[in-house]
């Protein structure tokens, strides 16, 4: 890989006889994949769309983003699922977890708050972002294909009726609906009212579409730079589709996965030492577990935050039940200029790592655990990365994405699906029904 630093030696132990059976099939997988031959294969626009994104679409989003951010002081982002967590991992791996907090305070004035609704039904969160926006100007953009999805629905109906009240019939002009091309309830209000329309593609799953407008649209508005985003994407997919040998780690990493999965290694943990990489484990629990989670099947994907986490699940991971595997994404290059402190005195014992940056403590905490936890036979992946920019995101959108695909077809399924979505979904209609006149 051109910027990804992976490691597959913490996994080495498996035997040479499985890892090339997996590799085998994984190499089978993703021929099935690139062909187009496969369950689901109709949802496989994503591969190329690094590449052969539509351009005029392309500038007509950089021109809405230009537009909201001289308009709006905030940003209100209605979506659930791949509609919202691509984007959400998006602006904390590129911004900060305190993006929003640092706004506030005024440390840049000329940007912008983002804010996301329609992923929960919680009265008390939409009420806090209610009061956060407060009197201030903004604008709102829905993401969803149907527009019926309820939690984004709610949302969408809420903040709509706050804009109207407030800007009247210029309110339309502040409203920006993803969707889908040509059908669905939420592209027919958004003919109806005028409001500017972008497109999911119907080749598109929502938890693959981050680098659609799905995902493009927030980032853009929060000020990044998409074009380097997409630079990232398409780098990685050239890199993808011409090391098809051993060289490919989509491949490779796709193969141990599910063969560790056959050495009942079923729980896969997104490990990383960086909050602001918090959201980014939320957007692959989504990828992977809808994509793999099917027919009694599926390696079940967590995400932790450590070293945090460790003073919580350390014991468990370290000593509990061995049906764990790490995969560890590590940002390489850490700013050194916050500095351990001296005092006279070594109060706490940490006096001989005074003037030391704290950047080098949470490495040594990266190799450290990675001891301690292969000799607790926890298997680990290591990918580092040489810092948190666009194009470097846009390389691991599409590395998790192509693996994903791959991984699943070496498992069995479809990974374009998500049947059992709509259990949950049906039970809580049957329940509202009652509400009905």
């Amino acid at each position: 890989m051109k910027n990804l630093n992976i490691n597959f030696s913490g996994i080495d132990w498996l035997p040479d006889e499985e890892m090339e059976q997996f590799t085998d099939e994984a190499f089978f997988a993703c021929d099935t994949l690139l062909k187009g031959n496969g369950p689901g294969s109709e949802y496989t626009g994503w591969v190329d769309l690094p590449e052969y994104y539509d351009r005029e679409e392309f500038e007509r989003i950089r021109a809405a983003a230009s537009k909201i951010r001289r308009e709006s002081q905030v940003l209100i982002v209605c979506g659930i699922g791949g509609s919202y967590l691509g984007a959400a991992a998006a602006l904390d791996f590129l911004k900060g977890t305190m993006h929003n907090l640092k706004i506030r305070g005024g440390a840049d004035p000329d940007e912008m708050e983002i804010y996301f609704v329609g992923n929960n039904l919680s009265p008390s969160y939409i009420g806090d972002i209610i009061d956060i926006t407060g009197d201030r100007d903004f604008s709102l953009n829905v993401i969803s294909k149907s527009g019926t999805t309820m939690e984004t629905a709610a949302a969408f109906r809420i903040f709509r009726k706050i804009l109207e009240d407030r800007y009247g019939e210029a309110a339309a002009e502040r409203i920006y609906v993803t969707t889908d091309r040509s059908r669905g309830a939420l592209k027919a209000l958004a003919e109806k009212e005028g409001y500017e329309t972008f497109v999911i593609p119907d080749n598109i799953g929502g938890r693959y579409s981050v680098l659609t407008a799905a995902g493009l649209l927030p980032i853009a508005a929060a000020g990044c730079d998409i074009d380097d985003l997409m630079a990232g994407a398409a780098s990685m997919r050239e890199e993808l589709l011409s090391e098809p040998g051993e060289l490919n780690e989509a491949i490779g990493y796709a193969g141990l996965r599910q063969q560790l999965y056959d050495w009942d290694k079923y729980i896969e943990l997104f490990v990383s030492y960086d909050p602001d990489l918090k959201l980014f484990g939320e957007w692959l629990k989504q990828l992977f577990g809808e994509s793999e989670g099917k027919e009694n099947l599926g390696i079940f994907p967590a995400s932790v935050s450590y070293t945090t986490d460790l003073h919580s699940l350390g014991q468990m991971v370290q000593e509990g039940e061995r049906f764990f595997f790490e995969t560890v994404i590590n940002v390489e290059s850490e700013p050194e200029h916050i500095l351990i402190p001296e005092f006279e005195n070594d109060f706490d014992g940490l006096k001989y790592l005074e003037g030391r940056p704290v950047g080098m403590l949470n490495q040594t905490a990266v190799d450290g655990v990675a001891m301690a936890h292969m000799d607790g036979d926890v298997p680990q992946v290591y990918i580092g990365i040489p810092d948190k920019s666009e194009f470097t995101l846009g390389e691991l959108f599409y590395f998790f994405e192509f693996t994903c695909g791959v991984s699943a077809y070496v498992e069995g399924v479809n990974p374009f699906d998500q049947p059992g979505v709509e259990a949950y979904k049906k039970s809580i209609r049957e329940l509202l029904d009652k509400y009905r006149k």
